[in-house]
């Protein structure tokens, strides 16, 4: 068994302070030999693996709570997103774009003195982990990119379409509560198959949050930043990068057609998906630890 998560928090200049937490080593590198368990690479010698979660999650909600990554002997760290979980809530209520939120993981490194990391964010994770590097390319060893959504929309009106949807999820929170969210999420466009299980996933999370309004402001902001503004700007991208996708009939919010535009436009980039029928694999813990832990073997340093 690992040793139990080491909680931290980081306090930012600005006044937010974010709650997070450490597993595995407390120093850089797998403990256990190469292919034990779900594999490792040189020992004392690899980054650590950041996780980082979605709009309206928790840290937990990366890898749904597996210690796989631990266990395999990966020095692991997760926080909360500013606003979400036990992380404090913005001063500003627009203050939840992603250039903040990549300065807010840059905080986190600094704090827990890394110099690089592998980053395996899903969706606004996902998103915050891909302006980091195109930020601070000598700061990141290699990409985990879940479900990711963005896209830059030339069409002005399903750009309004989608940022009306994202405004109802925060009416509904503001003014109902986990209630009135999951109403505003209309659960009946999920298909029959999935809908127990998306409707039990939104409950835990929006019952996590110690700032609700906070998630409500990040419902309105994220949604309305960019990470970048081409999609050209992934080519920059020089690491080794894997994107796990989802095909629509399980999660249409993160269309897998994105996820094909990131791989193809991220030089030498391994797409992964689930096989038609299957639970996505973004939803499966340990399956996409072990795929984050196959990444973490490819790792330069």
């Amino acid at each position: 068994m690992p040793d139990p998560a080491r909680p931290f928090t980081v306090q930012l200049r600005e006044g937010v302070a974010l709650s997070g937490e450490e597993s595995g080593p407390t120093e850089a590198g797998p403990a256990v030999p190469a292919g034990e368990e779900i594999g490792a690479g040189a020992a004392g010698t690899s980054p650590p693996v950041v996780l980082l979660h979605g709009l309206t999650a928790t840290r937990r909600y990366v890898v749904m709570g597996s210690s796989a990554l631990a266990r395999a002997g990966w020095r692991v760290i997760a926080y909360d997103a500013r606003g979400h979980g036990r992380s404090g809530a913005a001063a500003d209520p627009r203050d939840y774009g992603y250039q903040r939120l990549a300065q807010d993981l840059a905080g986190v490194l600094d704090a827990r003195g890394v110099d690089r990391a592998l980053l395996a964010g899903a969706s606004m994770g996902a998103h915050t982990a891909v302006r980091f590097a195109l930020d601070h390319p000598e700061r990141v060893a290699a990409l985990a990119i879940v479900t990711p959504a963005f896209e830059v929309k030339p069409n002005p009106f399903a750009r309004a379409a989608e940022l009306e949807r994202w405004d109802a999820l925060a009416r509904g929170l503001r003014e109902g509560g986990v209630e009135g969210f999951v109403a505003a999420y209309q659960l009946a466009s999920v298909p029959e198959r999935w809908r127990a299980t998306v409707e039990a996933v939104l409950r835990q999370r929006l019952s996590a949050h110690e700032h609700p309004l906070a998630v409500a402001d990040a419902l309105e902001a994220v949604p309305r930043s960019r990470p970048f503004d081409r999609l050209n700007q992934l080519a920059q991208i020089a690491v080794p990068t894997l994107v796990v996708g989802s095909r629509d009939d399980a999660d249409p919010g993160h269309p897998l057609a994105v996820a094909e535009r990131y791989a193809e436009a991220i030089p030498g980039a391994r797409l992964l998906v689930e096989e038609p029928g299957h639970s996505p694999l973004a939803w499966q813990g340990g399956r996409l630890s072990r795929a984050i832990a196959g990444l973490a073997d490819r790792m330069r340093v």
